[in-house]
């Protein structure tokens, strides 16, 4: 059975919409996307991919809906609005899933109302414990959109948003939902920051994946929603794959296995042998242990010659939606895109030499014809791996 992406919301650092996303994404003079503040890192200058487009006005929403990440839910919607809610007049509400994958959900506004309660000994008003819920997400969207199908959160840290869209998936090859409003959300906060820092993993600089210099990541914030059927459309999901290393809370398993793994899985669901794939979307952090893992991993799994990038120097480490956010990328890759210009990768060009060598994507770079296929990669703590390979429809 096969299973369309047919319509992409999309909101990062890089923009907010198509156009504007695919824009910066693909520019070949200058990174864009980052944000230089210690917002979330007082007295610490960061680069941090910051959503800097305006978003919509929640005043009107239930206070238990009113929190930032929500708010970049409903900005990555509204660009696909139109299509979803003819898909919910089409097929009926009951029909229509939401899986997203997250991480934060409100803690930002957590974070606040604890600041005000320390120096006020008071609550603020606009607080509502129910924002920060993990659930909150796939609850206001469906409160937004009136759908009556399933509509849950996987929280599987960095793979989430791409465990989301197997799992949409899987309810339309079960025949549960007739459509799907599948992706992920992830807002930047203290909490996270200083998680990050205790583990010595951010970059103070744009981080430097696959480079001898790299020492760690940037975080970002961002969503993007697809809406996923089994009626034609531009991208299909061709194939998915999902393991896990069992091997350390924080560090990849070194051997790759379970990464290896996730990539043959999704490709040999979809049929495709790894000398179609025509580019990878790293999971790229930049960090020492997950750079090598993965590089060795795409040599095993691909071979050397297929085109890599990573682009969280381009957007931060979105976390829970950092998948389906790098997922829109490969769909952007796909669509309207007849030279096949590729997402460059953005790095100071000094390899690690104790790195496999791979044919990484120069800022420009295409392939003189359309892609056919893409390969996403999102590997998390505690080992959760997944891999979505994306084909022309």
């Amino acid at each position: 059975m096969a299973i369309f992406l047919n319509h992409l919301g999309l909101v990062c650092s890089l923009g907010l919409g198509q156009v504007g996303v695919r824009e910066a994404l693909f520019r070949a003079d200058a990174p864009q996307g980052m944000t230089h503040t210690e917002a979330f890192s007082p007295g610490r200058m960061l680069q941090l991919g910051e959503v800097t487009a305006p978003l919509p006005d929640s005043s009107a929403w239930p206070l238990w809906h009113r929190s930032r990440n929500n708010a970049l839910l409903a900005a990555a919607l509204q660009e696909i609005r139109p299509a979803v809610d003819a898909a919910i007049a089409r097929v009926g509400p009951a029909r229509v899933a939401i899986v997203l994958g997250g991480s934060t959900s409100g803690v930002r506004e957590g974070e606040a109302a604890v600041r005000t309660r320390r120096s006020t000994g008071q609550w603020p008003a606009g607080y509502d414990y129910r924002q920060q819920e993990l659930a909150s997400a796939s609850a206001f969207l469906a409160w937004l959109l009136g759908t009556a199908g399933p509509a849950h959160v996987i929280s599987t840290a960095c793979s989430s948003g791409a465990k989301s869209l197997a799992s949409g998936a899987r309810l339309l090859q079960a025949g549960l939902a007739d459509v799907v409003i599948a992706g992920g959300v992830d807002t930047l906060c203290r909490f996270t920051l200083a998680g990050f820092t205790a583990l010595e993993s951010v970059s103070a600089t744009r981080c430097n994946p696959l480079s001898v210099n790299r020492d760690g990541i940037n975080l970002g914030e961002g969503a993007a929603l697809f809406v996923m059927s089994r009626e034609n459309g531009p991208v299909r999901l061709a194939g998915w794959g999902e393991t896990s290393d069992a091997h350390h809370i924080s560090g990849p398993d070194p051997t790759a296995r379970g990464a290896i793994d996730a990539m043959n899985l999704a490709l040999t669901r979809a049929r495709v042998a790894a000398s179609e794939v025509d580019y990878v979307n790293l999971h790229g952090t930049a960090t020492p242990q997950n750079d090598a893992m993965e590089s060795r991993a795409i040599v095993q799994a691909l071979g050397a010659q297929v085109p890599v990038s990573s682009t969280k120097p381009l957007t931060g480490h979105a976390l829970g939606a950092a998948g389906a956010i790098e997922a829109g990328f490969g769909w952007l890759a796909l669509v309207d895109n007849p030279t096949g210009l590729l997402p460059p990768h953005w790095w100071d060009g000094q390899a690690d030499p104790e790195l496999p060598e791979l044919h990484v994507a120069s800022p420009g770079e295409r392939l003189g014809r359309p892609l056919r296929h893409v390969l996403s990669n999102s590997f998390a703590f505690g080992g959760s791996n997944a891999s979505l390979l994306l084909a022309q429809g």
